[in-house]
């Protein structure tokens, strides 16, 4: 019997305590049975060169979940071409994966500007999208207010930036409880963002 599998991408650089809280969230209170972290090789949105490398950003994924049997890492999209457009990534998962039910987990603040992405039509046709609260500019188009495709889901607000907790470890600042202990304890051996 095939699983609904949440997504959520992200470049995880670094994956910090706000991720798995919405992540945990998605997995304990929506229908979803787990939650894949996939791990974006090159956003077309960001720029590269502040990324940590692919299987960096990987491991640190793969350690932060390893307590939560729900949540996954997964590092679907490196053998895909680059950059990495959602719509691709679903069709090669659900080539791949023919029992399984792909769902999005996307911010708010993404479902503002879903219409910009490539091929948006065709993902909100075939795959339900579970939206959790961000604090950001802007209002949710109307068309998706009410969309049958749209699950609201009332996870807890983190406003735990990537950013800055790569610059407070450049200066030196002790950032340690916005990470999973062991990604904390990694990044500080392996001298990363400093």
């Amino acid at each position: 019997m095939g699983k609904k599998i949440g997504l959520f991408f992200g470049t995880f650089n670094p994956i910090h305590i706000g991720h798995l809280a919405i992540a945990n969230h998605m997995a304990e209170y929506s229908d979803l049975d787990q939650i894949w972290m996939v791990v974006t090789p090159h956003n077309p949105h960001k720029k590269k060169r502040t990324l940590l490398e692919d299987h960096h950003r990987l491991t640190l994924v793969r350690i932060a979940v390893e307590e939560y049997p729900k949540l996954k890492a997964s590092d679907i999209e490196f053998g895909l071409p680059q950059p990495n457009y959602t719509v691709n990534t679903l069709a090669y998962l659900e080539e791949k994966y023919p029992d399984h039910e792909f769902a999005l987990i996307m911010g708010e603040d993404n479902l503002k500007s879903f219409t910009k992405w490539k091929n948006y039509e065709v993902i909100a046709e075939r795959h339900d999208l579970y939206v959790y609260p961000r604090i950001s500019e802007g209002t949710v188009d109307p068309d998706w207010e009410n969309h049958p495709k749209v699950q609201r889901v009332a996870a807890p607000i983190m406003e735990i930036s990537a950013t800055a907790i790569r610059k407070g470890i450049a200066a030196g600042k002790n950032i340690r409880p916005l990470l999973p202990h062991d990604v904390w304890v990694y990044l500080d051996e392996m001298n990363f963002y400093k």
